[in-house]
């Protein structure tokens, strides 16, 4: 991504979103509608290229400047630990040393004396909120969680670091409520009661402490922005959309604050001045647009925010924007030279009816090159969750993919979010039901483009999207010529017995009791459909995976051996749910396009 040709001036005032069209609006994309772009120098795309960096996760400084804090786990396990180092070097300190218990978010207080981050123990479903006295690192918990099925998450320390604000909510994200707790007492008041399932999260409290900034679902289960009136409990509504909208920071003198808006899997971020109605957005192009800094992405004059963007071509890098000249300076250059956004096909947001008439929203990444002559292989990519959502962002597996000839779609099936909690909730109980037809729709649409080869098809996941490749390749079997899945579920029955605690309630929230509901755990489990497999399938696992463990991936490579059919797996030492190694990351990668490469090749040129 070179300098000089992404930069951005002029941002401009807008009334507070209230987007007239919405989910429901979408209208069907004309298959043939659909072009390949042409490029004369096109090549596959070096797979090492993708995985260019190391990541971390959850940092951030002390007020004070002298420490960074992060979390660490071993091999995946998912059991983190809470580490400071100082700013200037040296070397770190384990700061909780709790080998059965996982520490995770730190956050400061304001004045450096605390710090507050989430507690979950290894064998417990439950996460409860603990702070710890920064000077003698001496910690206790000051929620009391009892039910298996709710967490807690910390908001924010109130200025003079007696309170903080804390949401507390479900295993399946359905519903949440905000509290207020006294350090001193541990004293709790619940500060949005509502009847029914609510989504409503807070992000910030203002300098003064007199406002909260939410997202609220109580606009027909449709995420808007909101602010709370702590001294008078009223609430005011910022936006009015029915798509998603995410809760930011207020600025350092609480006049401002920020949020963002999920399109339809493209994210804006927005600035808005405490009290007026017209809302600044940050002048980027369409993908993903966001705070990219905790607790608060404003610079502490309150001039500047730390912003991160990406999208289907560029990866993910820093940007400076100016507040007071609406102009953006390139921060990081994460990508090398072969990564450029020429050298990558584009995503392009199509639409289509499933089976029921439902439109779905895809994301489909058309090679450079095709010919509208129905030979070309493709692929049909399933996202994980099943609450997340593809978005308008840069994905490794379909850049390696398509630069190789391999036209991928990736659907947000019914069970995604972004599309208000009715959708969300589309697929409870019904896991492997009307979410893989949505995917099944797909290759429908993929074939009245004119350039799909019908025998040509193939599927490929990671957790729930595993779990979506193994119920396809099993369900219905005649579709697809090969398949790939990562850590996926073949049996819910297992999961709920052996996966994360937490993970096991967010299996029951999904299909109910596992002795009661017994039948519907039998009837969505791939378990039951696998044997009428016929795409040669690779499975991918980590053998630490905590999530999906390791005998998921057993019972399918078992079962398929058995039957005779063509199956391979690869396992993968001390990684987790995903592999977090850059050196598996690309083996996997190299791994799954060989495969499509052996029983599905692109003919195509690329």
């Amino acid at each position: 991504m070179q300098r000089s040709s992404f930069i951005f001036v002029i941002a401009f005032l807008i009334a507070a979103p209230c987007f007239c069209d919405g989910p429901a609006d979408r209208q069907p994309t004309d298959p043939k509608s659909i072009t390949s772009p042409t490029s004369a120098g096109a090549k596959p795309v070096p797979i090492e290229d993708l995985f260019y960096s190391r990541r971390i996760s959850n940092q951030g400084w002390s007020p004070d400047g002298k420490w960074i804090i992060y979390q660490q786990d071993a091999g995946g396990h998912e059991v983190y630990e809470l580490y400071a180092v100082p700013s200037g070097g040296g070397q770190p300190i384990n700061l909780t040393n709790t080998p059965h218990i996982s520490e995770e978010y730190p956050y400061f207080s304001h004045d450096g004396t605390m710090l507050a981050y989430s507690v979950k123990p290894e064998d417990s479903s439950i996460t409860n909120i603990a702070v710890m006295d920064w000077a003698t690192r001496k910690q206790r918990i000051v929620t009391d969680e009892k039910n298996p099925d709710h967490l807690w998450q910390l908001v924010d320390f109130t200025r003079d670091g007696k309170t903080i604000y804390a949401i507390r909510v479900n295993v399946s994200f359905t519903d949440s409520r905000i509290w207020r707790i006294d350090l001193a007492s541990a004293r709790a008041q619940e500060l949005t009661p509502h009847q029914g399932d609510v989504f409503i999260a807070a992000s910030s409290i203002s300098p003064d402490g007199n406002l909260l900034l939410l997202t609220s679902g109580e606009k027909g289960g449709y995420n808007n922005i909101a602010l709370l009136d702590l001294r008078t409990k009223k609430q005011t509504w910022i936006t009015d959309t029915q798509w998603d909208a995410v809760s930011g920071n207020f600025s350092p003198d609480g006049r401002q604050f920020t949020y963002a808006i999920n399109h339809d899997g493209q994210s804006d971020m927005y600035l808005q001045t405490v009290g007026q109605t017209s809302a600044q957005r940050l002048d980027f192009p369409p993908g993903q647009t966001f705070a990219a800094a905790s607790p608060t992405a404003f610079s502490p004059d309150g001039t500047r925010l730390l912003v991160s963007h990406e999208d289907s071509q560029r990866v993910g890098d820093l940007w400076i924007y100016d507040l007071k000249t609406g102009s953006a300076r390139q921060l990081t250059q994460s990508a090398i030279a072969s990564l450029s956004p020429s050298s990558v096909p584009p995503a392009r947001l199509v639409y289509y009816k499933s089976f029921d008439g439902q439109i779905i929203s895809a994301y489909l990444w058309m090679p450079f090159n095709l010919k509208r002559d129905g030979s070309n292989p493709a692929i049909v990519l399933p996202h994980g969750g099943p609450t997340a959502q593809l978005r308008n962002a840069f994905d490794a597996d379909a850049a390696a993919l398509a630069s190789r000839g391999y036209i991928c779609i990736g659907p947000n099936v019914r069970g995604s979010i972004g599309y208000g909690m009715a959708f969300q909730k589309a697929n409870i109980k019904d896991l492997g039901g009307g979410d893989l037809q949505d995917e099944v729709y797909a290759t429908k649409f993929l074939l009245s483009t004119g350039y799909v080869d019908s025998k040509k098809i193939g599927i490929a996941g990671g957790s729930y999207g595993g779990y979506m490749t193994l119920m396809a390749i099993g369900k219905v079997p005649d579709i697809w010529a090969a398949a790939v899945e990562r850590y996926g579920v073949i049996n819910w029955k297992t999961m709920a017995t052996n996966a994360d605690p937490f993970l096991q309630q967010y299996v029951k929230a999904l299909l109910g009791d596992p002795e009661k509901d017994r039948e519907i755990y039998e009837n969505t489990s791939a378990l039951k459909y696998i044997r009428n497999e016929k795409a040669p399938l690779l499975v991918l696992q980590g053998e630490n995976d905590v999530r999906v463990p390791k005998e998921e991936s057993d019972q399918v490579v078992s079962i398929l051996k058995q039957e005779g059919r063509t199956v391979d797996a690869h396992y993968y030492p001390q990684e987790g749910h995903g592999f977090a190694k850059r050196e598996n990351q690309i083996d996997a990668l190299k791994r799954m396009v060989a495969w499509f490469e052996k029983y599905m090749p692109a003919s195509a040129k690329q």
